[in-house]
């Protein structure tokens, strides 16, 4: 008598992945620390963060935090900023002008509600960085998206800001490299040198 497979939620809901299926089998027992986000059903794992990124991330929420809030937003570190059912990303630093309404949406952030996502460039997931989570925000309608690299060994910090142009996609605001202050008036008065997100 064959034994009945065992059911893999990793293979046997490939493709099917949606924000009700990850509160039932998300996180994996064996991956607890990973990154998970979805693209049109489709899982997409990424180890946790690298010591600096995350470092940089708690760094430029300080940053950030008081002419934001003062400006009437909210900053957010990781959340699922979700653009439907099957499909979410996770960025680093998140800033909503509008608080979610109800534990549903504070689990599954409408996109709708953001108006920065902060993206820190991974070593594992350049293409995903630089290209695909940008325009996955731009076609959601995100105003403005900011990208930050850390190379640790060289002590050299990047920063990028865009903004959503009229006929879609993003165009740069502002960027600055580590000893240059990052400088912009919108979505609220931003003023730092890169180099203050290094360890």
């Amino acid at each position: 008598m064959a034994m009945p497979m065992q059911f893999d939620p990793l293979v046997d809901l490939d493709g099917m992945w949606t924000t009700q299926l990850a509160d039932r089998y998300l996180p994996l027992p064996e991956l607890p620390t990973a990154r998970y986000e979805c693209i049109d059903g489709r899982l997409v794992m990424t180890p946790a963060e690298v010591g600096t990124n995350s470092f940089g991330e708690a760094k430029l929420i300080r940053i950030l935090g008081s002419a934001a809030e003062t400006a009437g937003y909210y900053v957010y570190g990781q959340v699922n900023l979700t653009f439907g059912p099957q499909r979410w990303i996770q960025p680093d630093v998140t800033i909503l002008h509008t608080l979610p309404e109800t534990d549903e949406e504070d689990r599954w952030i409408p996109v709708a509600l953001c108006t920065m996502a902060v993206e820190f460039v991974s070593p594992g997931s350049p293409r995903q960085d630089f290209v695909d989570k940008p325009r996955r925000c731009a076609e959601g309608g995100v105003p403005y998206f900011m990208r930050v690299e850390i190379v640790r060994r060289l002590g050299h910090a990047a920063v990028e800001l865009f903004s959503l142009a009229e006929g879609g996609g993003y165009v740069t605001d502002a960027q600055a490299v580590s000893g240059q202050r990052l400088r912009a008036d919108a979505p609220f008065p931003i003023d730092f040198d890169p180099a203050q997100l290094l360890p």
